[in-house]
């Protein structure tokens, strides 16, 4: 299997998680939310890490605009924002676009941390209240 394909096999596996993600945020069902979520992080860092061994010496992050400046993060967008970014991406890998399609990874990865960072601090509030 070339790197091409694992990337693509892990972007595909991104997307099936992004999906129960939304599933989950149309039920209201936090734990499922949670759990889709992380597996979207967890392979999107996957995804990266061939990106980084496929194309590290082209890599110039340096120029990339990171638009996320979230202050409020709303689940729900924020995940069709980075279900666009994914369908992008695969669109590039397909067109052997590598580094548009690590852009795109690298920021839906940014996106799924403010999440991950959402979810953290409404338990960690969730736990004062409890005090």
């Amino acid at each position: 299997m070339t790197a091409n394909e694992k990337i693509l096999t892990a972007l595909k596996s991104t997307i099936t998680y992004l999906d129960n993600s939304m599933l989950a945020v149309g039920k209201k069902d936090e734990n499922q939310l949670e759990y889709s979520v992380w597996h979207v992080a967890a392979e999107l860092e996957y995804a990266l890490f061939l990106f980084s061994i496929t194309v590290q010496d082209e890599i110039d992050t340096s120029k990339w605009k990171l638009n996320p400046k979230l202050k409020k993060v709303e689940v729900g967008p924020t995940l069709v924002t980075v279900q666009d970014l994914l369908n992008e991406a695969e669109e590039s890998l397909r067109g052997e676009k590598l580094l548009d399609a690590y852009k795109n990874i690298s920021i839906a990865r940014h996106y799924i941390l403010k999440i991950q960072k959402d979810f953290t601090k409404k338990k960690r509030e969730a736990l004062k209240k409890k005090k």
